[in-house]
């Protein structure tokens, strides 16, 4: 929502949930059942392209963070539009694709957990975890995206208990926003690199995850009480390094191509 009009704030959220629902149903639910009896083996290298796209999403979002002036060149470069109109369409489709990704991965995870079943029980429980999520999610985002506005609403009571929660929602929303923003960025780091990592050991390409083990390992052996605790931290944090070093590097290549297609492209007469 950022850079975008307060009052496109939930019609925009209601794009996104209906090209999610879109997703999940027109897209997602006959592609698993498809590929889950025909072409299982294509799961883990379709699964490990979304896995770029949120490295790429996640390390997007740390290089605002850390160089925002750089990456809104960088933004700038790749979106090449300052018409409001078309700013919304561009940033609805590119949570569209993240929310797809993410999509795709849960889809995947409960096909899974159904395989031992008919395709009428995949398609029926896949069909009823989409439209749930969706739901759910979106209701609550509304929610969150909304809560300063309620709290606005709320200014005229004279209620002492209605007045400190206002001054709660007001006062506390962004900065619950920022702190989402900073979970949704690890968020994305999180599930891709889980992705790269197990995928490519799928593959038969065990190195970076024999690599990232041993140093666990090693860790872990440094406290008897902890090392549990620091396996599970140095792993998390060797393949999220590896998730940051690989989304930057999808930076500099949207960075390069995505222009380079722009001026290829025909222009319309």
């Amino acid at each position: 929502m950022v850079g975008l009009s307060p009052a496109r704030e939930l019609p925009i959220i209601a794009k996104i949930a209906l090209g999610s629902l879109k997703n999940k149903l027109l897209l997602l639910l006959p592609a698993c059942i498809f590929l889950g009896y025909f072409a299982p083996w294509a799961i883990t290298p379709l699964l490990m392209v979304g896995g770029f796209y949120l490295c790429y999403e996640g390390a997007e979002k740390l290089y605002e963070a850390i160089a925002p002036h750089y990456a809104h060149k960088h933004e700038a470069a790749v979106l090449g539009t300052s018409d409001p109109v078309e700013l919304e369409n561009q940033k609805v489709s590119g949570a569209i694709r993240t929310d797809f990704i993410l999509s795709a991965e849960i889809m995947a995870l409960t096909l899974a957990n159904v395989a031992a079943s008919n395709i009428y029980i995949h398609t029926a429980v896949l069909a009823a975890v989409g439209i749930l999520i969706t739901l759910a999610v979106y209701r609550v985002v509304a929610l969150i995206v909304k809560a300063d506005d309620v709290g606005l609403a709320l200014a005229t009571s004279s209620v002492g208990v209605v007045r400190a929660f206002r001054r709660g929602l007001v006062t506390g929303a962004p900065v619950f926003l920022s702190i989402l923003a900073m979970i949704g960025t690890a968020a994305m780091l999180w599930v891709g690199r889980s992705i790269l990592v197990h995928g490519m050991a799928e593959l038969g390409f065990h190195g970076p995850e024999h690599f990232i083990g041993e140093i666990a390992l090693g860790v872990s052996a440094a406290s008897a009480y902890l090392a549990s605790v620091l396996h599970w931290t140095t792993t998390s944090a060797g393949q999220t390094m590896l998730a940051i070093l690989i989304g930057g590097f999808t930076i500099i290549l949207v960075h390069i191509s995505v222009p380079l297609m722009k001026r290829l492209r025909p222009q319309n007469p």
